[in-house]
């Protein structure tokens, strides 16, 4: 708990540091200019794809029968837009998630390890081959478990509960690989997760929840709608502050965990060297028979003078 906490504290110090702030600026200009090009494209066919299927449902139409019929038929207007926007959150979130842990986590693990842990040896245990494989796979399983709960969402407390455990599981399995793999060596690497499980499963799930953030904006209904070309690029800037916020969180922990490991190691080691030294020494041959003493000159004590 005290390495969590700690690891926590310099996390949240490290986002003010200049170098974090300017390389958090990066995924903001690239991700908002995607997803404002992909809706410059794309936009009418997804509301025609989203209208059309929502006519299919009688619930759906019987619901906007009533709103007309209680004044509120404008609303009717906005559902097909604001379904869309909610459909593209999760798309938005993992891309960004994907963006800080390729493109920011080296160089934020770089300038932790370089001003906290500056004698700690790197084994480059990880690649970048497994690192994407890794992501990738977890991207997946994320999004496939993101598909799978959306009709729950209509409930009203799980759509607060679900999403930001999926996305703090995606965390979790992204950044712990990716802030050991330039400095830990594969075993040292499987040994800090399984003595650290919980913890960083904790870090993960904590750090998506802070994510949920950004769903204050997307409270805002109507008005969000009216306002996503300027709310989307300051979502996108709060989901990558969090991210990275995570990234410096894990960074600090698994260092830490990883200086433990060796020190507990070489600990180890050197009690393992020292207890066959002493089993080599116990369990050595006796020699069969003693050594037969020196003989020398007959000693002249106790021996008659000799008479002349």
């Amino acid at each position: 708990m005290t390495r969590l906490l700690d690891s926590f504290w310099r996390a949240v110090m490290y986002c003010l540091h200049p170098r974090v702030i300017g390389l958090s600026i990066l995924p903001v200009i690239v991700m908002g200019a995607l997803s404002l090009a992909l809706g410059y494209f794309y936009w009418e066919s997804a509301l025609t794809a989203v209208r059309r299927s929502l006519e299919s449902y009688e619930l759906v139409n019987a619901m906007s029968h009533w709103l007309e019929g209680v004044g509120l038929g404008s609303l009717h207007l906005v559902l097909a837009p604001a379904l869309v926007l909610f459909l593209a959150i999760p798309i938005i979130v993992i891309a960004t998630l994907l963006f800080v842990a390729f493109f920011m986590t080296p160089s934020m693990v770089a300038l932790v390890a370089r001003r906290r842990f500056p004698q700690l040896e790197r084994k480059k245990g990880g690649s970048l081959g497994g690192s994407m494989a890794r992501s990738l796979g977890s991207t997946l399983l994320a999004a496939l478990a993101l598909l799978v709960s959306v009709p729950l969402w209509l409930v009203p407390p799980l759509i607060l509960i679900l999403p930001p455990l999926i996305w703090g599981w995606l965390t979790y399995r992204v950044m712990s690989y990716d802030t050991l793999a330039d400095h830990a060596s594969p075993q040292e690497r499987q040994q800090v997760f399984s003595e650290n499980r919980l913890p960083l499963l904790g870090i993960g799930v904590l750090s998506g929840y802070l994510g949920a953030a950004p769903s204050l904006l997307w409270a805002s209904g109507a008005m969000f709608v009216a306002m996503a070309p300027v709310l989307v690029p300051v979502a996108i800037w709060i989901y990558t502050l969090v991210f990275a916020f995570s990234s410096l969180w894990f960074a600090h922990y698994c260092l830490a965990a990883l200086e433990q490991v060796r020190k507990q190691n070489t600990a180890l080691a050197q009690a393992a060297s020292a207890h066959n030294a002493i089993d080599s020494i116990a369990n050595s041959p006796m020699p069969a028979t003693l050594p037969a003493p020196v003989t020398g000159p007959a000693s002249s004590v106790g021996r008659p003078a000799s008479t002349p």
